[in-house]
């Protein structure tokens, strides 16, 4: 229940906190900005369980005292929020608010080229706890295990914020095209992987296509969707992208019970390589630019 209740907490806070940073952000420091709200989370992604361990250790095993302190962090966003942030002023608005479906139809065609390329993005990887099992599957003890995880989230953290400086200055295609190859590198490192140093260099592969594409992708989103339209841009693709996510995270255990660890990352790697040529098709239109700018 209590992980049930996160989940859905996590899927209500997503969409209005990104359709913020929007709202508060420049758009020519969006990529900056999106960066950098990866770079925070994912630091709190390995924090999170480190202080966990430790706590555990000092007080000897009591996960209902460690739960309380975890309680913490999360009163202290809720004060944040109270006090520090302040939404932008909004015109006032005559008729009622759209329904969602009404709001899906206004959304322009360059923003569900965003969305359809986001799930297709989403489908060429799955869920980071395939990495886990695949280093447990080459022979790392189970008390290390974490350190896969904590590995990815480093190298995420250490490169979302200058990948999402380079959004702001870059092309987006290229940018795109660099995240997915370290996602066929990662995807053939652990494929391949016969030792658990393997499967780190796959681990720290993996963050870093994490950094160079998440924030981007948001910011396409911010920049696509209409300024009142924003939450709603990123409610569907967030929906969109999970939905996908989760197809290839199944599509992955099928192929991994059935013909073993290998095939399953030879066709992530495979898919990400589809998803790399039909994005030399795709137009990612800066705001204020013509459609043959990034």
């Amino acid at each position: 229940t209590a992980r049930f209740l996160d989940r859905v907490g996590k899927g209500v806070r997503g969409a209005p906190r990104d359709a913020l940073i929007a709202d508060i952000t420049a758009p020519d420091v969006r990529g900056a900005a999106y960066g950098l709200r990866q770079a925070l989370d994912s630091v709190g992604a390995f924090l999170g369980p480190l202080l966990a361990v430790v706590l555990l250790a000092v007080f000897a095993g009591n996960m209902r005292t460690v739960m309380w302190f975890a309680v913490i962090p999360a009163g202290l966003c809720v004060a944040l929020l109270a006090v520090f942030v302040r939404e932008p002023e909004r015109a006032a608005v005559g008729t009622a608010r759209p329904t969602l479906l009404a709001g899906a139809r206004r959304l322009p065609s360059r923003y569900w080229v965003v969305v359809v390329f986001g799930a297709v993005f989403s489908l060429a990887r799955f869920s980071e706890a395939f990495l886990l099992v695949r280093a447990t599957d080459v022979g790392l003890t189970v008390v290390y295990v974490p350190l896969v995880l904590i590995v990815m989230n480093v190298c995420y953290s250490g490169a979302a914020y200058p990948a999402g400086l380079a959004a702001d200055r870059l092309s987006h295609r290229t940018l795109l095209h660099l995240g997915l190859a370290l996602l066929i590198a990662a995807d053939v490192a652990l494929a391949w992987a016969s030792s658990p140093e393997m499967v780190f260099a796959g681990a720290a592969l993996w963050g870093l296509h994490l950094a160079a594409t998440q924030g981007l992708l948001s910011k396409l989103v911010a920049d696509a969707a209409p300024a009142d339209l924003l939450g709603t841009g990123f409610g569907i693709f967030h929906l969109v992208s999970g939905g996908a996510l989760l197809l290839a995270s199944l599509i992955a255990g099928v192929l991994w019970s059935a013909y073993g660890a290998s095939a399953t990352f030879v066709a992530g790697a495979a898919l990400a390589a589809i998803a790399s040529v039909g994005l030399v098709s795709l137009r990612f239109r800066r705001p204020g630019t013509s459609s043959n700018g990034g």
